[in-house]
């Protein structure tokens, strides 16, 4: 018994930022991607509970959030890490090796084309197809930051950062 109350005070508490969020778009389906997006900024994914809440919380089918969720590439069903690395793609970026970048942070970061979060969920990478900054290829926005004329020793040294920062965070 313990052990389910224990459980749910955690979903409880888990919610509570869905709740304030529902609440301050007046639990209005209308609003469905603005919530969606708000959810993401804070948990960094949607989860099936998650969507599962928000449309019984809207009065909306499930598989309607679910349709919403899939059909924008700008939410993700599957955790992000706490520091993101986006790294362009596109032709400009492509042609100027953006390639030896991703390969320089998967090997740095001990990930993959198959998986792209670490298991401490420290780092994403996402490979996108344009970040508009075609003048400075190749580009990598890490944590909202650009970095533009990127180069493999430049991606190491910004994991080394984030990795030092994260230290200094802890105390360590």
């Amino acid at each position: 018994m313990q052990e389910t109350l224990e459980a749910t005070k955690k979903m409880v508490d888990y919610l509570a930022k869905v709740n304030e969020i529902l609440e301050n778009n007046q639990n209005d389906p209308s609003r469905l991607i603005p919530i969606l997006q708000q959810i993401q900024d804070v948990y960094k994914y949607l989860s099936k509970d998650v969507i599962s809440y928000v449309a019984t919380a809207l009065d909306v089918p499930v598989a309607h959030v679910y349709g919403v969720a899939t059909f924008y590439a700008h939410f993700s069903l599957n955790p992000k890490g706490k520091h993101i690395f986006r790294l362009c793609d596109g032709t400009a970026c492509h042609v100027k090796k953006s390639h030896d970048l991703l390969e320089t942070l998967y090997s740095k970061l001990n990930l993959s084309d198959e998986k792209r979060t670490s298991d401490d969920l420290m780092f994403t990478i996402e490979l996108v197809s344009c970040l508009g900054a075609c003048g400075l290829a190749p580009v990598m926005v890490v944590d909202g930051e650009v970095h533009g004329q990127s180069t493999p020793k430049i991606a190491e040294e910004l994991v080394d950062k984030v990795i030092a920062e994260e230290a200094a965070a802890k105390g360590v």
